[in-house]
């Protein structure tokens, strides 16, 4: 499974000791691009669970998932004299 994800930062955020939590005592990076406390995981990753393997998705807004048929980028556009 794969998952498109738009993210909106253009540069790394250093983590600093302020970032861990006192009660878990660690950080937790989200991966999977979902988490409304970007870096951070805030638990979306769950909302994943069931994607299957070759398939690609894309999360709403709302946490609402679809399945994409088919990504178009600019090259493939050119390619196919679609510019």
């Amino acid at each position: 499974m794969t998952r498109l994800v738009e993210l909106e930062a253009n540069g790394p955020r250093k983590l600093e000791p302020s970032d861990i939590d006192d009660e878990k005592g660690d950080v937790a990076v989200c991966q999977c691009g979902l988490s409304a406390e970007l870096p951070f995981c805030d638990g979306s990753h769950r909302a994943t669970s069931d994607e299957e393997e070759g398939t690609t998705y894309v999360y709403d807004d709302d946490g609402e998932r679809s399945v994409v048929d088919r990504i178009v980028t600019h090259r493939d556009r050119v390619d196919d004299g679609h510019e």
